[in-house]
């Protein structure tokens, strides 16, 4: 038989040898004891320790005077520009800019929320895999053929599989985040709340590098973006609903995604504990997959539902605000539009790792929708079906926005 971790077996590749195995399970202690002995599914600390590394690689200066004094000039801006543009105020939130690991820390809370139940699915599938456990199917009949010493270690031995697999986990996450910290132009980017308080915050060197190849100012670029961080942050801050109701809906969709035993097998069968980078790899990509139920797919409508009406509305509110302000406006949509459509580098990165890909897919339409109830009922009348999760659209409506203006005539202001 195949015996994980390499070693040799009668009948197999090589002589058992308990010195050889001895020596592994103390290197593998001394491993565990650096990764901090977290006993949660994902190792947090490696997480954060990874994502901090790969973030410091790609240079993270400090944000400048200069760099700040611009962030708090055009945030202030659109705060007056917002104000006809919607019927929620301004929460009167100081303004700031975030280095790139700024916005980590601040985040880091959020990510764990959203990653847990994915870390503690794997946890539970690998507890099932190890002998003795409830549930457990036991040790392989095959066992019976090793020595009494390989048989009395291997249960010890898968446990600590538990723990470095919380370890490789982490640090897969860890990675994830930090390309991300390389892409995200705000706290509220991504669309979904990542931070406790709404507060307008741009990212200054991923802004510049939004900007660049796009032959607008950047000043514009700057206004543009803190535009849509400004009505991000007071639609969540005037909606007390929202926030829990976003991060339900994809916790919801996260508990649906399953953790791929078989490969997690082919894996502990294959890998070298001394290489871990061996085991990093190979669970760098296939490792959670949605499940394909009625289910997952209901929790999957609600989730993309919900995070397009968000951005949809943010889009609707900055184009009206924009309008005769600023030159670039339009094609400034346009690519953020494409951007959230698509995702980037990191978004792609991080939905390979957890399955989880946090895309508003009709953006368009949700946007159009919006417009068409502006049009209709004004500011006021849009704005009003936030008062409530059953007053807002739902996916069919997108195709039939003028048939959502009728069904909602009751519950709207005229």
């Amino acid at each position: 038989m195949s015996i994980p971790f390499g070693f040799g077996a009668p009948g197999g590749g090589g002589e058992f040898d308990a010195n050889q195995l001895g020596a592994m399970l103390q290197q593998m202690g001394q491993m565990l004891q650096s990764g901090g002995g977290s006993s949660d599914p994902v190792n947090w600390s490696i997480a954060r320790d990874t994502a901090r590394k790969a973030i410091a690689a790609e240079g993270d200066p400090s944000v400048s005077a200069t760099e700040l004094r611009e962030t708090e000039e055009a945030i202030a801006l659109a705060e007056t520009w917002i104000d006809g543009a919607t019927v929620f105020p301004s929460t009167g939130a100081r303004a700031g800019a975030w280095c790139r690991s700024e916005w980590l820390e601040a985040t880091f809370a959020a990510w764990q929320r959203i990653i847990g139940p994915l870390g503690e699915q794997a946890s539970a599938m690998m507890s099932q895999a190890l002998p003795g456990q409830a549930g457990a199917p036991g040790l392989p009949a095959e066992l019976g053929e090793l020595p009494p010493e390989f048989a009395s270690m291997l249960g010890p031995l898968l446990g600590m599989a538990k723990q470095m697999g919380a370890m490789s986990l982490g640090s897969q996450f860890g990675q994830g985040l930090g390309a991300l910290a390389g892409e995200v132009v705000s706290a509220s980017d991504i669309g979904v709340p990542l931070t406790d308080e709404p507060r307008p915050i741009l990212i200054p060197r991923n802004v510049a590098a939004f900007g660049e190849g796009l032959d607008i100012p950047a000043d514009e670029v700057r206004i543009y973006l803190a535009l849509r961080e400004v009505a991000h942050e007071r639609l969540f801050a005037h909606v007390p609903w929202l926030r829990p109701r976003v991060l339900g809906a994809i916790e919801e969709y996260a508990r649906g995604i399953h953790f791929d035993a078989d490969r997690w097998t082919d894996v502990m069968r294959d890998v070298d504990p001394q290489d871990p980078a061996a085991l990093q790899e190979a669970l760098g990509s296939g490792l959670f997959e949605p499940e394909d139920t009625p289910t997952q797919r209901a929790a999957l409508a609600r989730m993309e539902t919900l995070l397009a009406l968000v951005e949809g509305w943010v889009e609707a509110v900055v184009v009206s605000s924009s309008s005769g302000r600023l030159p670039s406006a339009d094609r400034l949509a346009e690519t953020m539009r494409r951007r959230r459509a698509a995702g980037g580098p990191a978004e792609h990165t991080l939905a390979n790792l957890v399955g989880l890909e946090l895309r508003p897919r009709r953006l368009r339409e949700a946007a159009a929708l919006w417009l068409t109830v502006a049009l209709e009922y004004g500011v006021e009348g849009r704005d009003a079906l936030w008062g409530h999760p059953d007053l807002l659209p739902a996916s069919d409506d997108f195709d039939d926005p003028d048939g959502f203006v009728e069904r909602s005539r009751t519950e709207l202001p005229e």
